[in-house]
């Protein structure tokens, strides 16, 4: 079509025509004149509209997952990096829930002891031929070689090597390691030694071994250990608890009797820990030993009746 004047009149009065139908048509509202036209272009341009939507919308839909996914994508990636940020929040949480009731009971164990102490915690195992751990703390806070070094539960070892933060500890049950020890109730004197890691693998759980010097002291198992204390509190402080006899050899034709001590204090879970950075004032002896587990109860013995009340109860059968 070419573009004259009067093709341009004609759109010009077309879209006047239109703005003026459009207006009558609003302001008339239900009674608009042209509400029969209205119905009639809706049934003729309806069909057509609701199958061209047909055509039209899932392309659109599938456009617009297209251009929605990568943000779909980075919302997806956000929620699992907040999920798993408040997973270690929940995980930190019970493990500082667990450590904080650790330290209390080794804060217990010190008081009653009167050991002066100062908190650890493992932060690595010893990979050589020594069982050995270190501890986060040094001599930054008061941490000397040949200190000794105990859990919430029990005897854990003594210190060997010192750094400005860190220390490293030789475990009671290294094979190297040698403790001067006294039973609990006969108050007789031993040597335990460590029997390394053979003695958590052997299947008794008992890495440790005890000798009495008196080779003719009693000894039983169940009996309780404490350390003895070393010449000037170093490297042992007396009446740490070490651990309770689970079983003893008597070798034949020997004098001596070799005890295998189950200990207090559980080496393969060690976490947090204390060194003792100055001895108690005197001896606590068993003080810090935990109370011993009540005995189950006993079966009541059944009560047989006397032979007089059998021949009463006879008597009466007989007379009734």
């Amino acid at each position: 079509m070419n573009d004259t004047r009067r093709t341009r009149s004609v759109l010009g009065v077309l879209i006047v025509a239109a703005l003026v139908l459009i207006t009558v048509d609003y302001r008339g509202g239900e009674n608009s004149p042209l509400r029969g036209l209205r119905d009639v272009g809706a049934a003729v341009f309806g069909p057509v509209e609701r199958a061209s939507a047909a055509v039209v919308r899932p392309v659109g839909n599938t456009f617009d997952a297209i251009t929605d996914a990568p943000d779909q994508r980075r919302r997806a990636e956000k929620l699992e990096r907040e999920n798993q940020r408040l997973r270690e929040q929940i995980r930190a949480g019970a493990i500082d829930a667990g450590r904080a009731r650790q330290l209390d009971r080794l804060l217990g164990t010190a008081g009653i002891g009167g050991y002066k102490i100062v908190a650890a915690q493992v932060i690595s195992a010893g990979q050589g031929f020594e069982d050995t751990v270190t501890l986060d703390v040094g001599s930054s806070s008061g941490v000397r070689r040949d200190m000794t070094v105990m859990s919430a539960d029990g005897l854990v070892g003594r210190v060997t090597r010192v750094g400005p933060a860190t220390a490293t500890v030789l475990l009671a049950t290294d094979a190297a390691s040698s403790v001067g020890a006294r039973l609990e109730d006969t108050k007789e004197i031993g040597i335990v030694t460590g029997r390394g890691r053979r003695g958590l693998g052997d299947g008794g759980g008992t890495p440790m071994k005890f000798q009495l010097l008196n080779a003719n002291a009693t000894l039983k198992v169940g009996q309780r250990l404490v350390t003895l204390g070393s010449q000037g509190d170093s490297p042992y402080v007396p009446g740490v608890p070490i651990g309770v006899v689970e079983r003893i050899d008597r070798p034949e034709g020997g004098l001596s009797r070799t005890a295998y001590v189950r200990p207090f204090a559980r080496f393969t879970s060690l976490d947090v820990v204390a060194v003792v950075v100055a001895p108690p004032k005197s001896d606590p002896r068993d003080a810090v030993l935990p109370p011993r587990p009540a005995p189950p109860p006993s079966p009541s013995p059944s009560v047989s009746p006397s032979p007089h009340k059998k021949t009463v109860k006879a008597k009466r059968k007989r007379e009734g």
